[in-house]
């Protein structure tokens, strides 16, 4: 984990909660649901519905929908599932498309907070194709000062693939951080934090920004 961040994941987890208890509006529960589970909550339910989508359409119909829900174990009835599935698809096709989806299930972020996640990314992006690998880490992250390098458990490539796995995505980890998930894993980090100022500052000193 990145300095400070297990430590936000847990709070935000704690909250969301709390939170869950208290709201009515099923996308705002089924956000919560995810982000009850860390920060890479969000990113995990789109791994799911990624892996659904046989046909590569990048849409869900209902049935696909609600069996996604069910694998990611999220608690939803049938009724509220509908609703939700009514909401997301605007033009009443049958069918929702599930970037749309994920975009609108991730906690609101202001600019400030995308600005300085993207130049989090730019900065490990060492090769700038809009992939973060181990061959980028190799450039900006000194794996020598990891514990389990230090002990000898680990080789340098193992600990900068721990460190992609934070941001990879539960159930298909392939060793890449695509900006769409370094920022659904940020927006889950942000969502326990209140202000932008104590964000931006948390991001520069995780990263030396």
């Amino acid at each position: 984990q990145m300095p400070g961040t297990a430590r936000h994941d847990r709070e935000m987890a704690i909250q969301a909660k709390r939170n869950l208890s208290k709201t009515t509006d099923p996308v705002e529960r089924l956000r919560l649901q995810c982000l009850a589970r860390g920060s890479a909550g969000i990113k995990g339910l789109g791994r799911v519905f990624r892996i659904m989508d046989d046909d590569n359409s990048r849409t869900l119909d209902f049935k696909e929908f609600v069996k996604g829900l069910n694998d990611y174990a999220m608690m939803i009835d049938k009724e509220e599932a509908q609703e939700i599935f009514r909401i997301f698809d605007k033009d009443g096709s049958g069918t929702i498309d599930f970037e749309e989806f994920l975009v609108t299930l991730r906690p609101p972020m202001s600019n400030a907070r995308k600005e300085i996640i993207m130049q989090a990314f730019r900065k490990l992006d060492k090769t700038g194709d809009g992939v973060i690998t181990i061959e980028d880490l190799r450039g900006v992250y000194n794996a020598k000062h990891h514990p389990k390098y230090q002990n000898g458990d680990w080789t340098e490539d193992q600990v900068f693939r721990a460190f992609l796995d934070n941001f990879d995505s539960p159930y298909d980890k392939d060793g890449k951080v695509t900006t769409e998930e370094f920022m659904n894993y940020y927006a889950g980090v942000s969502a326990s934090i209140d202000t932008d100022v104590y964000f931006i500052i948390m991001m520069k000193n995780a990263w030396k920004l």
